[in-house]
C-alpha cells in the first residue's frame, strides 16, 4: 500500500475546504434574481435551454439531465454547435440559462442576439456580474469566487463547483414549487435500485410462503432448523393452524438460544420466537420496506408478509432481496 503523504492529503483538503466555502458564500449571496428565476422556469411554455461551453459546458449538460429528471423538460445547447443548426431545439418562450465564468465567453455573447429571435428570457450565472453577458441578460445569479481551489488558481475548480451548485438550487427550489414527490420522481427514474424502491411493491419480490419455511410454536426447534436448512432464507414464520402470523424465528434467535443451558434442540419454537414480529404488507413499496428494516436501532434483514386484515402470512422479504434485480 503507498504511503500516505501528508502534503498532498492536505492539498487534497484545502482543495474541498476552498470549494465548500465559496458554496457557502454564492448561498449568502442568492437574492431576489434566483427567485425570478424560479419563477420564470416555471413560467416556460416548452422546455428550459441552458448554454455553455468548456467546463460550463459539461455543467451544463449535468443540469440540463438534472432539470429533466425532475419533471423539468430540458436540453443542453452547446455555445459553439449552436450556430451550426442547434438552435432548432427552441420554441418561441424558452427560457435559456447560460454559464459563464468570465461573463464574457466569445460563443455566447455571438448567441445572445439569437435568443432574442426566440423570445428567450435569459439567466446569466456568470462569475462576473460586471461583464457582457450579465449586461445583456434578463436575470443575473452571482456564481464569483474569490479564487479556485487548485494551487495554482487557475483550473475551473471551485468556479465550476457554485455553478454546479447554484443549478441545483434552482432545481431544488422548482421541485417544491411544484410539489415533486418520489413517485413523480419514479416516473421519469424507472431504472436502477432508485427507480425499483419507488415503483416496485413487495408482493412483486417476496418469496411466497410455500417457499418459505414455517412452524408452529409447539413443534421443536430441531424440526424448524431442518426445514430452515431446506428454505435457507434465514428466518421461519411462526404460524397458528389458520395461518396468522404468531411469530418469527431468525437465525439470531437461534444463536441466542445456543447460549442456554440443556437441550436446545428440544426446545419448542415459541419459546425461541420473536413474538408480535413487525410485518410489511404486499402492496407496500420496496423504498418503504427498507426504511422499515434499515430505521431503526437495531437492523432487521427479514420481514413476514401479511394480509392485514385477516393477519395471514403470505410470504418473506429479505432484505437481499430488494437489492437483487433478479426475482426468486
Amino acid at each position: 500500500m503507498p504511503k500516505l503523504n501528508q502534503d498532498i492529503l492536505e492539498t487534497g483538503r484545502e482543495a474541498m475546504r476552498a470549494e465548500a466555502a465559496a458554496i457557502e458564500m454564492a448561498a449568502d449571496r442568492l437574492d431576489a434574481s434566483f427567485t425570478a428565476a424560479v419563477e420564470t422556469i416555471l413560467g416556460a411554455p416548452s422546455k428550459l435551454v441552458i448554454c455553455g461551453i468548456g467546463k460550463s459546458g459539461h455543467i451544463g449538460a449535468k443540469l440540463a439531465a438534472t432539470f429533466s429528471s425532475s419533471g423539468i423538460p430540458s436540453v443542453f445547447l452547446h455555445a459553439a454547435e449552436a450556430i451550426h443548426g442547434d438552435l432548432g431545439v427552441y420554441q418561441p418562450g424558452d427560457p435559456t440559462i447560460v454559464l459563464s465564468k468570465s461573463g464574457s465567453t466569445a460563443e455566447v455573447i455571438r448567441l445572445l442576439p439569437l435568443f432574442r429571435k426566440f423570445d428567450s428570457p435569459v439567466i446569466a450565472i456568470v462569475g462576473n456580474v460586471d461583464s457582457p453577458i450579465a449586461a445583456a441578460a434578463d436575470i443575473v445569479i452571482d456564481a464569483s469566487v474569490e479564487k479556485e481551489a487548485d494551487p495554482l488558481n487557475l483550473m475551473p475548480t471551485s468556479s465550476s463547483t457554485v455553478s454546479l451548485a447554484i443549478g441545483d438550487a434552482l432545481a431544488s427550489a422548482l421541485a417544491q414549487a411544484r410539489d415533486f414527490t418520489a413517485e413523480d420522481f419514479a416516473v421519469y427514474h424507472p431504472g436502477g435500485q432508485l427507480g425499483r424502491n419507488l415503483l416496485m411493491t413487495v408482493g412483486e419480490v417476496m418469496h411466497p410462503l410455500e417457499r418459505v419455511a414455517c412452524a408452529r410454536p409447539d413443534e421443536t426447534l430441531r424440526e424448524v432448523v431442518i426445514r430452515m436448512t431446506q428454505s435457507p432464507f434465514g428466518a421461519a414464520c411462526v404460524l397458528s393452524p389458520e395461518g396468522v402470523l404468531e411469530g418469527i424465528l431468525t437465525d439470531g434467535d437461534i444463536r441466542r438460544v445456543l447460549t442456554q443451558e440443556g437441550d436446545i434442540l428440544a426446545k419448542e419454537v415459541g419459546t425461541c420466537m420473536t413474538v408480535s414480529p413487525i410485518y410489511t404488507v404486499a402492496a407496500m413499496s420496496l423504498g418503504e420496506a427498507v426504511r422499515i428494516m434499515e430505521d431503526r436501532p437495531s437492523q432487521i434483514s427479514v420481514l413476514p408478509v401479511v394480509d392485514e386484515p385477516s393477519q395471514k402470512c403470505l410470504g418473506l422479504l429479505r432484505l437481499h432481496d430488494v437489492y437483487q434485480p433478479s426475482f426468486s
